[in-house]
């Protein structure tokens, strides 16, 4: 049996709303939207985040994102103009990190293992 990382659905109170979001402040691409269902995705390499319209109260949740080049993902996001809650630093806990947080007060912490 082989299974892969699991792919997060975010409840938002609009989807192409949010989409544009991912896109121009984590430089996100569109993947599909699908009106009907209003359900749609946005995506970065093997990282897909799926984004479902809520007509109730969304609570924010917190995700940690692998990132290969953290100190490059920071420069990306913050010449972005993402909402940087938390600036880049070596961590206690051995992890290079940064936290973003998006229009709906979810956290992303951007994270690499500290070389040692």
């Amino acid at each position: 049996m082989i299974i892969y990382p699991p792919t997060p659905e975010l409840p938002v109170a609009d989807v192409e709303v949010a989409q544009h979001y991912y896109h121009a402040h984590f430089g996100f691409d569109i993947a599909w939207y699908h009106a009907e269902g209003r359900i749609g995705a946005v995506s970065h390499g093997d990282c897909a985040i799926f984004m479902r319209q809520s007509d109730g109260p969304i609570h924010p949740a917190t995700f940690w994102i692998y990132a290969a080049d953290v100190d490059q993902t920071y420069a990306a996001l913050t010449g972005r103009g993402a909402d940087i809650i938390d600036p880049i630093a070596d961590k206690p806990w051995g992890l290079r990190q940064f936290t973003a947080r998006d229009l709906y007060g979810n956290l992303f912490h951007f994270h690499h293992d500290i070389d040692t």
